[in-house]
């Protein structure tokens, strides 16, 4: 039986639990590309990898192929019928959550890496460094020819998506403060770069716009 003593030490263990243990829960999940997971109701980033983006083609014994596609597919079939979990590791600068997530036990960073489907992204770590030289060396995947980083193809894309369509010139930006729409005219307008990179996207009208889940920016 517990007494009212041992009500309060269990109290205060519950409370001591570290925040990460929420985070690991079992729950439904939802492949977005090759890096990236739709988890626990939010988009989760992969930690330390990059994958091509959905829609980049890579050139393989001189034809080319939608590495992308076949990057997102590879990540599908490393998670399985498996329940995942993650820890999250930091919030990248547009709110994602930045984990590291398992499925069986398998680390799934480290799966795309080593079949050759993601690279590592150095720039933010270098856990999975020798998991892609040992990939890169069996010429696996994205090794057995040739790709633009996932990096440069997301700035070319970028780059080249500043011009809005004739008639549609709402824009329908993703950040910290999530899914927005800024119509000409408004404060934050002619700041905003579109990078189709990350899913954010040109709209003809507010009704396409908030169909696809952006919510109007503050006038």
């Amino acid at each position: 039986m517990l007494t009212f003593r041992s009500l309060i030490v269990l109290a205060a263990l519950c409370a001591a639990a570290p925040v990460a243990s929420a985070l690991t829960r079992e729950e439904p999940v939802r492949v977005i590309d090759g890096d990236t997971l739709h988890w626990q109701g939010h988009r989760v980033r992969l930690f330390g990898i990059d994958a091509p983006e959905r829609g980049q083609s890579c050139q393989r014994a001189g034809q080319t192929w939608d590495c992308g596609a076949w990057s997102a597919k590879m990540l599908a079939q490393a998670i399985g019928k498996s329940p995942v979990s993650c820890i999250r590791e930091d919030t990248d600068r547009y709110g994602r959550m930045v984990a590291t997530c398992t499925a069986g036990g398998v680390d799934l960073s480290r799966a795309q890496v080593q079949a050759g489907a993601a690279q590592v992204y150095r720039k933010y770590s270098l856990r999975y460094q020798r998991d892609e030289a040992k990939a890169r060396a069996a010429r696996v995947g994205l090794w057995a020819g040739t790709m633009d980083s996932p990096r440069a193809h997301r700035a070319r894309a970028s780059s080249s998506s500043q011009s809005a369509p004739k008639g549609c010139d709402i824009k329908g930006n993703i950040s910290s403060s999530g899914r927005i729409y800024h119509r000409p005219g408004q404060k934050d307008y002619d700041a905003t770069r579109i990078d189709s990179g990350k899913g954010e996207a040109w709209f003809c009208d507010e009704a396409s716009a908030e169909a696809a889940g952006f919510r109007p920016a503050r006038r």
